[in-house]
């Protein structure tokens, strides 16, 4: 994953969670611009704050690079829903899905 495409994911993730780059910033313990100058390609995050971004945004740093999925928390969520299924409930959920798929 290039720069930008990093830029352009976590962009993504973050407004999908409903926050704004200088909170995020704050949240995690850096400067009010941090967000944005990575989300503007200036830089890119050391590893120890990429595990906080991840941490903060609530997802395995695995699923940052997981461009399939737009919303993984919320993937992550209905898959711990799921595991608590019958086998009934889940062939009905799986049928939801499909169908909402479409």
């Amino acid at each position: 994953m290039d720069k930008e495409l990093f830029a352009r994911r976590l962009t993504e993730l973050r407004i999908n969670k409903g926050i704004s780059a200088r909170d995020m910033s704050l949240s995690i313990g850096q400067s009010a611009g941090y967000i944005n100058n990575i989300e503007n390609g200036v830089n890119l995050p050391s590893m120890t704050v990429f595990f906080y971004i991840c941490e903060y945004l609530g997802i395995e740093p695995k699923d940052f690079f997981d461009t399939a999925s737009a919303n993984p928390t919320k993937a992550y969520e209905l898959y711990e829903i799921a595991k608590t299924l019958d086998n009934e409930r889940l062939d009905n959920l799986i049928s939801l899905a499909r169908n909402l798929k479409k």
